[in-house]
């Protein structure tokens, strides 16, 4: 793994982490910690770093490189849900630091590329040795998870709209 110093700006600027701050002295104490708890992923071009279904415990910082993020339709199609790239300050997997449920999409490196990972089980032994970083992460994590439902709520309103319409015109 990069030393500290060069991880340490993509932590600060990844959203989970963004409540902490370079300048203070205990942030970068806590934030050491996670470096030193998390490991370095890389994958090819084509790799597929998560399976949709599957059970998964790390959440993956995109360190360098893209991903396509996929996800099945009820009928079994695959459809895109997003194109990510590291310089975006992304990261997926995250409910893998709070619940043992499956994986909900499929991530899948569009270019050679390195993830960041966190395994559930460090994060959990992280938090109890820091609360405060337990707090911080997962008050990130639920504001994130928060805004999900909202999008997904304005997007079943939208779709309902549409097919109600569509009956109307019918």
């Amino acid at each position: 793994m990069d030393e500290f110093e060069t991880v340490l700006p993509k932590l600060l600027k990844i959203q989970l982490f963004s409540s902490f701050k370079e300048d203070n002295e205990n942030d970068r104490r806590i934030l050491k910690l996670v470096y030193e708890n998390i490991m370095l992923k890389k994958f090819k071009k084509g790799d597929v770093i998560i399976t949709e279904g599957e059970y998964g415990d790390l959440l993956y910082i995109l360190y360098t490189g893209t991903v396509n993020v996929m996800r099945n339709t009820p009928a079994g199609d695959k459809i895109a849900l997003a194109n990510l790239s590291s310089d975006q300050n992304v990261f997926f997997g995250e409910t893998a630091l709070i619940s043992k449920d499956t994986r909900s999409a499929t991530v899948k490196a569009a270019s050679d590329c390195s993830c960041i990972a966190l395994s559930c089980k460090k994060f959990k032994e992280l938090c109890e040795k820091e609360p405060l970083l337990g707090y911080r992460v997962l008050m990130k994590l639920a504001q994130r998870m928060a805004q999900t439902i909202r999008d997904t709520n304005n997007d079943k309103a939208t779709l309902y709209e549409a097919l109600f319409s569509e009956i109307e015109d019918a």
